[in-house]
């Protein structure tokens, strides 16, 4: 749907709606309806607010409240210095060791990554625990924004030894593939998950609210000598990331 055709289709279904409902529950129902039908689909730029008002002759503020519902619930997203749009939802599955890359061209996906750091460093008291090293070896640091079609997805923090990994520059798109061609691809890894809440720096990367929810992924990754070959945290946007597990009997 472009724009009028989002409008028009509003307004045909909210004249409809002959019912006590409040008008921004109603315009919030309309929305998710459409979206649920697949008239709207994820990625998809919704009018703004003083459009939808203006057009639907409804108040900015029942306008902004059903708005805020939505983005509160990851039904729509509101981008800094963007327009909001229909939230792309992205599933992982938990039963599996793989890179993002792998996840993302799975499902359809081009990955993608934005460099924010890469650096050899000496490992903090964490790091040094985690990886199972000394205070004396040297770690590879490295953090991305990982972007699938173009959207960003997760902040990604690993940290490799660099006897393993000798420099960071041996990493492009896929950190396990440059582990591979150095054999030192992880046969296991044990993983544990959190919920958070983005700060400020998440949500400018993220393009998100400050607040809005996280799956934080905390994650080590094993040779099959058992030695750490990773420590990584993974911050999710969980207003459009999903994470799927089947459990069987």
């Amino acid at each position: 749907m472009n724009q009028f055709d989002i409008i028009h289709h509003l307004r045909h279904r909210l004249a409809g709606a002959n019912d006590e409902r409040p008008l921004y529950r109603k315009l919030r129902d309309e929305f998710e309806s459409a979206i649920g039908e697949g008239l709207l689909g994820q990625g998809t730029y919704i009018p703004s607010e003083r459009a939808l008002s203006v057009e639907l002759g409804l108040s900015r503020v029942t306008v902004r409240k059903a708005i805020d519902e939505l983005s509160g619930r990851g039904v729509l997203i509101r981008r800094h210095g963007s327009k909001t749009v229909v939230a792309t939802r992205v599933e992982k599955t938990l039963s599996g060791l793989t890179s993002f890359s792998e996840d993302m061209r799975s499902r359809g996906m081009e990955p993608g990554a934005k460099w924010l750091s890469r650096k050899i460093t000496m490992p903090s008291p964490t790091e040094i625990m985690a990886l199972g090293i000394s205070p004396s070896d040297p770690i590879v640091r490295l953090e991305r924004l990982r972007l699938a079609d173009s959207v960003p997805i997760a902040i990604e923090r690993a940290r490799v030894p660099q006897a393993i990994l000798p420099s960071a520059d041996l990493v492009g798109e896929s950190l396990y593939a440059a582990l591979e061609r150095l054999d030192a691809f992880p046969v296991r890894a044990l993983q544990r998950m959190r919920a958070g809440v983005s700060s400020a720096r998440d949500a400018a990367l993220l393009e998100c609210r400050e607040g809005a929810p996280l799956f934080i992924v905390e994650r080590r990754c094993y040779l099959a000598s058992g030695r750490v070959v990773e420590f990584a945290e993974t911050r999710y946007n969980g207003e459009v990331y999903d994470f799927v597990t089947e459990l069987v009997r």
